[in-house]
């Protein structure tokens, strides 16, 4: 923490995801520390130790559970819950902006910022797989949404009669020479060919695009696509905190 006799512009970042909860203490541009819950309560309150710092503003994500439990449980911070009404320092091209995931425009909000002046591809690798693409002019245009690794395994198993339930590791073989290596064969390299050929298809229209990989399964492919990334596993954090900032701004 800061020598407080400093002026310390502090932010506490909550993203509400569809499997665990993240919680990010900034001070001024930096990123001091992201602790990660399955659940959410009292205990984990209590283990933030947010006594110790001199938090005064908020921003909560959700896009599965009630942040109004969370506003409660940390009443002394000025909250700001995301949703398609907050302003945001990019322009929304998506016809549909409520339905917009709340992670994806925080990822290309932190985008826009980090490749300023650049095409950039944002990939997601979550429960689902986010593609979304801003422009040089910071317009978000869109993207795709596709299945995780996770829900790509769970159908195999539960939509066929004899085909076991795997998870996600590291495989990179093309040819699968039994049930268990075929099944990861499909799921893992398919799952990176379909990675590259959304990056390849997005080159063409954008031939100087910066690509972004984040999540908590991209570490099974940033090591081994072909294509030139920045891995950057706290993108989303940083563009709520950037909503924050703008919001608090104007």
């Amino acid at each position: 923490m800061a020598d407080q006799g400093h002026l310390i512009q502090s932010y506490l970042v909550i993203d509400q995801g569809n499997t665990l909860i993240k919680v990010a203490y900034f001070e001024n541009e930096g990123l001091e520390w992201v602790k990660t819950f399955s659940s959410f309560g009292v205990r984990e309150i209590e283990a933030l130790k947010l006594n110790e710092y001199n938090v005064k503003d908020g921003i909560i994500s959700s896009v599965s559970g009630n942040p109004t439990q969370i506003i409660s449980l940390i009443p002394n911070i000025n909250w700001l819950v995301l949703d398609h009404k907050t302003p945001v320092p990019v322009t929304n091209k998506y016809k549909t902006p409520e339905t917009l995931g709340k992670d994806r425009l925080a990822g290309v909000v932190a985008a826009s910022v980090l490749f300023k002046g650049q095409d950039v591809l944002v990939i997601d690798a979550g429960t689902a797989i986010t593609y979304d693409i801003i422009t040089r002019n910071k317009e978000y245009l869109g993207g795709s949404i596709t299945p995780g690794l996770m829900i790509r395994f769970k159908g195999l198993h539960t939509f066929t009669g004899r085909l076991p339930l795997y998870e996600p590791d590291y495989f990179n073989e093309l040819t699968g020479v039994d049930t268990n290596s075929s099944i990861m064969s499909g799921v893992m390299v398919g799952t990176l060919l379909e990675i590259e050929g959304f990056i390849n298809a997005y080159k063409q229209k954008y031939p100087d695009l910066i690509t972004i990989l984040t999540g908590g399964d991209a570490i099974y492919f940033d090591k081994i696509l072909k294509s030139n990334i920045f891995a950057l596993p706290n993108l989303v954090l940083n563009g709520l905190k950037l909503i924050l900032q703008h919001k608090l701004e104007n």
